[in-house]
């Protein structure tokens, strides 16, 4: 059975503009490839194995790299390729962090769902390493505007996790209103 989207990644798709350029970090079978190429934004998803997301290789670009080991792959100039709205869900590499941070441009979207800690209690993963402490995404985000962020429990399936809307803050030299508009 294919999964749907998060719905909290649909329910913030609002936030991104027209056509944006999307990246999907470990697309897995693609299911937020899918929901982002559906909504007309421009779709990079990346995984170690892409076998389960093949079938949108025509409506997206998909590059397949081990994320863990691998010199970041979507680099220009020695530098993490920008993208309007960067989307992870259920997974966490603490060491690509910065480089998916990086990857968003002025005013892009942070747009991250996974595991914390206490899901061990419920089902997998179990692993510290793949478990968010709590509040570590706010920290990561320190620096952006944060526009949602939620830390708590779900059910069906059963699972602890926390999650994040995040914007990047604009170059310096773009004029800007001190209170930009994010429809909740």
């Amino acid at each position: 059975m294919e999964m749907p989207p998060s719905p909290w990644i649909t329910r913030w798709t609002h936030l991104l503009k027209a056509y944006a350029d999307v990246l999907d970090v470990a697309c897995g079978a693609g299911r937020h490839t899918q929901w982002f190429a559906d909504h007309g934004h421009r779709v990079t998803g990346i995984d170690r194995d892409l076998s389960g997301a093949l079938h949108l290789s025509s409506r997206a670009t998909l590059v397949q790299a081990d994320m863990e080991s691998e010199t970041w792959p979507l680099a220009v100039s020695g530098k993490p390729r920008q993208f309007d709205a960067v989307i992870v869900t259920n997974y966490l590499w603490r060491p690509l962090m910065p480089i998916l941070l990086q990857s968003l441009a002025p005013k892009g979207i942070l747009l991250y769902e996974t595991f914390t800690q206490g899901n061990e209690t419920v089902g997998r993963p179990t692993r510290a390493e793949f478990l968010l402490r709590p509040g570590e995404l706010l920290r990561y985000c320190e620096d952006f505007h944060v526009v949602a962020y939620e830390q708590g429990f779900l059910d069906e399936p059963q699972r602890f996790v926390q999650r994040i809307v995040a914007v990047a803050k604009p170059e310096l030299s773009e004029a800007t209103h001190p209170f930009d508009r994010y429809p909740l």
